[in-house]
């Protein structure tokens, strides 16, 4: 059964854990972050940046999709601070926006790829 089967409620654990729970805001964003990597199409996004810089055009190519719809996905995924872009010319190329989104997206790839003794 998932639920006790008495209720038990610890009020000093209960609240001391909601002194340490982060604000409203800050849950609202933490589940916006989460939101938009439960999309495939923007995790393989991400995952193609986990080491490389790349355009529209290589992203394209990597995720299999038009250069609109990695355009369209960037979009959402910058407005979160997931990624960030830089301009060389011409050219605008996507990278993680820095090392915390790095290892979101490396320890959720070690989680799911761990094989359980």
């Amino acid at each position: 059964m998932d639920i006790c089967s008495e209720k038990c409620i610890n009020p000093e654990l209960v609240e001391k854990t909601a002194k340490q729970m982060p604000a409203a805001d800050t849950i609202f964003g933490l589940a916006e972050t989460f939101k938009a990597l439960s999309d495939a199409s923007r995790v393989k996004i991400v995952t193609a940046l986990l080491h490389h810089e790349h355009c529209v055009c290589d992203l394209s190519v990597l995720c299999g999709q038009s250069e609109s719809a990695v355009s369209h996905q960037l979009r959402l995924l910058r407005a979160l601070r997931i990624v960030k872009n830089r301009r060389q010319g011409k050219r605008v190329y996507y990278s993680l926006d820095d090392d915390h989104v790095r290892t979101l997206i490396q320890m959720t790839l070690d989680h799911i790829t761990h094989q359980q003794i």
